[in-house]
């Protein structure tokens, strides 16, 4: 007897909140979540009121302070550090390699049988791309997306309560490794961007190990999670509305609102997390200082107030004011290179095949923390 049940849509929960409770906290004492487009829009912008220091955790235990988790002047600080390694003009100069990686991981993805878009493009593409800009190409890319995996699906306890063993493990193993090639670029300074953060000197002079740390971590993590879930969502949408692949391959112009219109349909990050400096009033509701929320912005991009048919993919949709990069001091540091991995990939996929469908539908669910972690398509 086959017990499985389908996958819970979480857009219908969405917009039932959207519509009865769009702030609403989901048990007394326990975190607010926010529902509608304006609202977490107003929170993703007011970082002064709307804090991203969120966990009460003591400062030895939750460790290093990310861009994440950290409000101005340290985000400040900390972003200006890495910035100009994802300037537009700098990733642009990026495309034709990352192209050249595409088309050889497509190459070899087998016709007219099943095989897992995340283990053979969805997650490699990002990680070489990032493990490039790190200096650690010669890596093992499938180690660096466990370690990525373990970390950032339990960043909540990370957070908030206490790490998973496997979490902690995968955390060791990662820091152990890029102090490993922190010593090497004491001793032989490198060009690439590790280098540039090695050799870089502060007011407070040059950054420890625990701060080179911190970068790699958030670099490797999330620079692959927004574009693996990205390029997943793609091949969902392809399956879901099929004329969606034509009408690229006939016109790959619409490409570039096609992956705006993807980012907004299945953000790859649902929600995220703040907590308040202050009481503020937002939505029409009292929320007292110090309180956690969670803005949904799976939700707020499917907000009926802000897009028209917004239940409906509209490949052309133009304008299309979605927050699945962010918004605010924390807009994505990766977005540009996220949306030309994702242009690529998709480019690359529309010129290999005609048909790109999910082997079982119900296999992965939408509305998660980063893309899923295995997806089996079937490409013709």
């Amino acid at each position: 007897m086959n017990d499985a049940s389908p996958p819970v849509d979480p857009y219908q929960g969405y917009r039932a909140l959207r519509d009865d409770a769009p702030v609403c906290q989901l048990d007394a004492g326990g975190p607010w979540q926010i529902s509608r487009h304006a609202d977490v829009h107003q929170v993703l912008k007011d970082n002064e009121t709307f804090s991203s220091e969120v966990s009460l955790r003591p400062p030895e235990e939750r460790g290093q302070p990310t861009m994440l988790f950290s409000d101005p002047p340290l985000h400040h600080r900390l972003r200006k550090l890495v910035s100009s390694a994802f300037k537009p003009s700098h990733i642009e100069r990026q495309a034709d390699r990352i192209t050249a990686r595409a088309e050889l991981l497509i190459q070899d993805l087998p016709r007219g049988e099943a095989v897992d878009l995340v283990t053979t493009l969805a997650a490699p593409l990002p990680v070489m791309v990032i493990a490039e800009m790190l200096g650690v190409e010669d890596g093992n890319l499938i180690t660096f997306k466990n370690w990525s995996d373990a970390i950032f699906s339990n960043i909540g306890e990370i957070l908030f309560g206490t790490p998973s063993a496997e979490a902690e493990q995968a955390a060791l193993e990662m820091n152990g490794y890029f102090l490993e090639q922190i010593e090497a670029i004491r001793r032989s300074p490198q060009p690439h961007l590790l280098g540039r953060l090695v050799a870089t000197k502060t007011d407070e002079g040059h950054l420890n190990n625990e701060e080179l740390l911190s970068f790699c971590r958030l670099l490797l993590i999330a620079g692959n999670e927004t574009t693996t879930g990205l390029i997943t969502a793609a091949a969902r949408i392809f399956h879901e509305f099929p004329e969606t692949l034509s009408a690229i391959r006939h016109n790959p112009e619409l490409i570039p609102t096609f992956i705006e219109e993807a980012l907004r349909y299945y953000s790859p990050f649902s929600a995220t997390v703040r907590r308040t400096t202050r009481a503020v009033t937002l939505g029409g509701v009292e929320i007292p200082k110090g309180e956690l929320l969670i803005p949904l912005i799976a939700s707020a991009n499917r907000d009926e107030r802000v897009f028209e048919e917004a239940a409906t993919f509209q490949i052309d949709r133009n304008p299309n004011p979605h927050l699945a990069l962010g918004f605010g001091i924390h807009f994505c540091l990766g977005a540009h290179l996220a949306r030309l991995e994702g242009k690529i990939a998709v480019q690359c996929l529309a010129d290999q095949f005609e048909s790109i469908r999910l082997a079982d539908p119900s296999q992965t669910a939408v509305g998660g923390l980063g893309g899923p972690k295995a997806m089996d398509v079937i490409l013709t």
